[in-house]
């Protein structure tokens, strides 16, 4: 399997997710990421699960994904189909 992104550290400090992607500390607004995050209580935001790919973050106790790609404004082009 390919890695996509190396994701570390996954921090909330008040009203900012800090998201360390591929060896670089990120910082976001929690509102502009996710608006049930926002509103999560300290508990829910502390369980999640990082994709094995690195593609993305699930929050099970609120049923939530975040795609890395989409929080980096990384827009991907469609796969061709060959046929």
């Amino acid at each position: 399997m390919n890695k996509h992104h190396d994701i570390g550290s996954i921090q909330f400090d008040g009203d900012v997710f800090e998201i360390t992607i591929d060896g670089i500390t990120r910082k976001f607004e929690l509102k502009q990421v996710s608006a049930l995050l926002n509103q999560a209580s300290e508990a829910e935001r502390r369980i999640f699960e990082v994709s094995p790919s690195g593609y993305g973050i699930h929050w099970p106790l609120l049923d939530e994904d975040i795609s890395i790609d989409a929080l980096l404004g990384i827009v991907s082009a469609p796969l061709q189909e060959t046929g």
